[in-house]
């Protein structure tokens, strides 16, 4: 993810337009590592969320409110102290140093207050968003450290010691330019810094120039029509020069405010966010969504990464029973699957007893073999194998002994084989369920699930689950003809939508050999409209475990079978959701999880 220099300068702009001369009323910390002001300005009061959290450094302008410790930590307390009832004067992004303007990932607030003698005085406030590195720092106006919400000694950091009464600098910024410099000096700078390295062009643009991310590498060099992976010094002048303009094209953009807040969407999964257009993520695979405010787009994007984080996190207990289980299960399916194709030869052993019985009576007792004809196989010669110490009837019956055992064995193992099979499957759709799970009722579906059918013991002495901690809704999606279809999360879903809420002339999609959702399309009684099959087929593919387990491995088109619900039928003692059917359609879709 970009967030990179670009958009905290798109940050501050919006920030510029609606916190700047406002009044800090409220200071908390909800968390170790965030912050939460509330700012009164032109008769609103707006919430301002700080975070130095490693996974998830930001500063934006939060719609809701969060609760906080009842007791405050030191560093809020000392914020209320320094800068509470101040007034926000300057907000700014500097560059190497804090007295110019650049692109660091870095957002200082000038804060005006009153100092214990009842004068006027300047405290700033610095946010950096450098990910790990992360921090907030209360400032005098001469740049003393008062306090951080991250202290880092010289036992941490052996860089910059961030401790009350230090002196505050930029760490790291020695060895990149700040770009609006090189704007101002023009293309000998600009050729200067990048020449005689030897790295690519992509390494040296966000490794030399301040507030460059390697999107946006990749990005200048794909507006200059450059491979990102040539070194500066094999490009022609002409490119070179080219590149140049389309690097003061971006930074005079920068410079005049014009920025288009987006995230990227890669089969409709955020890949990207950015404060500028992404032209080299506009393929038929990426959809841009466009935003008003840089802290929509944060909100937005982080949000939904936490809610699937969150997610994730209290479904990994899940996740290892059901890798152990599908590892355990296909390993054993293997080892029957095999004995059973060994066991295949026993009618060579009846056959072989069957010749004896015919052509043994030539036979006078210590022979190796028997040469004879074999009117199986249009009377060709064959030897069979002979026990010396043996008479022909013994022989005989050794062989048919043979195929008795392993006619046995086969038909001990075919019922296992097909069980083996239907619990493979039964697992596989339990994870791509878990794929799809949103919410913490799609998880206790799922463990109640497991329970039913023996993957994991029932837990005595656990609370009984309310309806509500049950309750799970399969997706909803109306097609372009105005047809209602409904996608089921995971196999009790399944099982319902098909059999409960479908009709006998509704239609059944899923895509083929494979675990995935059932999808109905509620037409009732008219004939299925061309746009709403493929709608709802590409949706079957999407649920599915054609596009992986985190959904972005899809393929490019995916075979997917669709019927009428009343040519389906259940299987007698099988999983839910598991039906049998012969005459249906089949379609080869891509893969979509928005109609």
């Amino acid at each position: 993810m970009a967030y990179d220099g670009i958009v905290v300068a798109a940050t501050v702009k919006e920030l510029n337009d609606n916190l700047l001369d406002g009044s800090i009323t409220k200071i908390a910390q909800p968390e170790k590592d965030e912050l939460l002001l509330t700012v009164k300005c032109n008769r609103k009061n707006i919430r301002l969320s700080m975070s130095a959290n490693a996974a998830m450094p930001m500063v934006y302008i939060k719609e809701d409110n969060t609760l906080s410790p009842i007791t405050a930590p030191n560093f809020c307390m000392t914020l209320r102290k320094h800068i509470g009832g101040g007034r926000i004067k300057r907000i700014y992004q500097p560059g190497t140093r804090l007295s110019e303007d650049g692109l660091e990932r870095i957002i200082v607030f000038d804060i005006e207050h009153l100092d214990e003698m009842g004068d006027r005085a300047i405290k700033k406030l610095v946010c950096e968003l450098m990910g790990k590195y992360s921090n907030i720092i209360l400032l005098k106006d001469d740049e003393t450290i008062i306090d951080s919400i991250k202290h880092v000694s010289l036992s941490v950091s052996s860089v910059r010691e961030v401790l009350p009464g230090r002196e505050y600098f930029i760490p790291g910024s020695e060895n990149k330019v700040n770009p609006f410099r090189i704007l101002e000096e023009g293309f000998d700078s600009f050729d200067g810094i990048l020449c005689g390295n030897g790295e690519s062009i992509f390494k040296q643009l966000y490794g030399r120039i301040t507030g460059l991310s390697p999107v946006m590498s990749e990005e200048l060099c794909y507006r200059a029509s450059i491979s990102s992976d040539r070194t500066y010094d094999s490009l022609s002048d002409a490119e070179k020069k080219e590149l140049f303009r389309t690097f003061s094209e971006l930074i005079t953009d920068i410079q005049n405010k014009n920025f288009t807040p987006n995230i990227v969407y890669l089969k409709d999964i955020p890949e990207e966010f950015a404060a500028v257009k992404l032209y080299s993520l506009c393929g038929s695979d990426y959809q841009e969504h466009c935003f008003l405010s840089m802290s929509e787009v944060l909100s937005i994007y982080y949000r939904e990464r936490a809610d699937k984080g969150r997610i994730r996190a209290k479904s990994e207990d899940i996740r290892h029973i059901l890798k152990v289980l599908t590892e355990r299960t296909a390993k054993k399916l293997e080892l029957q699957e095999k004995q059973y194709q060994d066991a295949d030869k026993k009618d060579k052993f009846r056959v072989y007893g069957e010749l004896i019985n015919t052509y043994g009576y030539g036979l006078s007792g210590g022979e190796k073999e028997l040469v004879c004809q074999n009117y199986y196989d249009e009377g060709r010669e064959i030897h069979i194998p002979l026990d010396k110490d043996l008479d022909a009837r013994a022989n005989s019956k050794r062989y048919f002994d043979k195929y008795q055992k392993l006619k046995r064995t086969q038909e001990a193992l075919a019922p296992q084989i097909e069980e083996g099979r239907q619990k493979l499957y039964h697992l596989d759709s339990i994870s791509n369920a878990l794929q799809i799970a949103e919410t913490e009722a799609d998880l206790n579906q799922l463990r109640q699930e497991m329970a039913e059918y023996g993957f994991i013991k029932r837990q005595s002495g656990k609370k009984k689950l309310r309806k509500e901690e049950l309750k799970s809704e399969p997706m909803h999606f109306v097609s372009s003809d105005g047809i209602d279809i409904y996608v089921g999360r995971n196999n009790f879903q399944n099982e319902e939508l098909t059999f409960k809420v479908a009709d006998g002339n509704d239609w059944w999609f899923h895509a083929k050999n494979m675990a995935g959702s059932h999808v109905i399309a509620k037409t009732g009684n008219i004939e299925l409209p061309d746009a709403t099959c493929l709608e709802a087929a590409a949706l079957a593919a999407y649920y599915s475990k054609a596009c992986g387990d985190d959904k972005k491995n899809i393929s490019e088109k995916v075979e997917v079978d669709y019927i009428q619900k009343k040519f389906l039928k259940r299987v007698p003692k099988a999983a839910p959701g598991y039906v049998i059917y012969h005459t249906n359609y089949s379609i080869m879709i891509e893969p979509r999880s928005k109609i």
